[in-house]
């Protein structure tokens, strides 16, 4: 009797130890009712780790360019997560802007707050919205602050002439680039893809602002809970840049700013974005 009542128990024990905690049902929706969540643009170039200044192991592209990679930054913005039954909660503008830079790993992770609940889509948008460019300065700060990084020649992220953020800075150097195209005094054939334009009163007939939606349910939906951390991990393909629907050489094309042209690689931009996985 005792060896059964012991089975029993242990049986009972194996039951409820194997309930983790991704297992326990969703909460009610209360907005009130904050926790922890994380989108990880985890930067990746086809195949293989993302790496700047990779002179000694060139990456290549479809149309067979060898090319390393200078400069990587790019603005996450607008972050709104969805649940099964369609409910939304979109996170307050005023703490949902953050600025990727490849080369800091630590600002991988855009970190906010939303109600507990099961996330089964989190949708984003790639550069920075036409209402917030507009904005009084004061309401520009930390990262969308206009001067943050020392301008636009030091690496920054807006155009002083043009009153716009650039939403994607993407730069390198690859040896099938024309030697007459931008005349570096280093010798360094350098590539400079920077996208932005919002449609707004500077340029109407250019919005390359992208609202991207990932569903989660191949790969893990998001339990929000406040006792953990809920991180959804996304790779982010570099290779796509030159690879996407609207494929491109880079000898074609080795510096793409403010132009009609921009449009081509901003569709490509769209694409970057695979999810891989949930953490819980």
């Amino acid at each position: 009797m005792k060896k059964k009542l012991l089975y029993f128990v242990t049986l009972i024990t194996i039951i409820l130890s194997s309930c983790s905690k991704n297992d326990d049902p969703a909460p009610d929706f209360e907005e009130a009712n904050l926790a922890p969540f994380s989108i990880e643009f985890d930067n990746i170039v086809g195949d293989r780790t993302f790496s700047i200044n990779n002179t000694g192991s060139l990456y290549t592209n479809a149309a067979g360019e060898k090319f390393s990679i200078s400069m990587l930054q790019y603005f996450i913005s607008n972050i709104k997560v969805t649940t099964a039954s369609g409910k939304t909660y979109t996170v307050p503008q005023d703490e949902s802007y953050f600025l990727i830079n490849g080369a800091d790993r630590n600002t991988r992770f855009t970190k906010v707050q939303v109600p507990e609940g099961d996330y089964t889509k989190v949708t984003f948008t790639l550069g920075v919205d036409s209402l917030r460019s507009t904005m009084d300065l004061s309401k520009r700060t930390g990262v969308l602050d206009p001067a943050a990084g020392g301008g636009h020649d030091s690496g920054g992220m807006y155009w002083g002439w043009n009153s716009g953020y650039i939403f994607f800075k993407f730069e390198g150097n690859s040896n099938v680039i024309s030697d007459d195209v931008n005349g570096d005094p280093t010798g360094k054939k350098q590539f400079k893809y920077h996208i932005g334009g919002f449609g707004g009163y500077s340029a109407p007939t250019i919005n390359n602002i992208k609202v991207i939606t990932i569903d989660l349910n191949a790969a893990g939906i998001a339990k929000v809970r406040k006792d953990r951390q809920s991180n959804v991990h996304l790779f982010v393909d570099m290779m796509k840049v030159f690879n996407g629907p609207n494929a491109f050489s880079i000898a074609a094309h080795p510096n793409v700013m403010f132009s009609d042209y921009s449009v081509n690689v901003a569709k490509n931009l769209a694409q970057l974005f695979t999810h891989d996985h949930t953490e819980n």
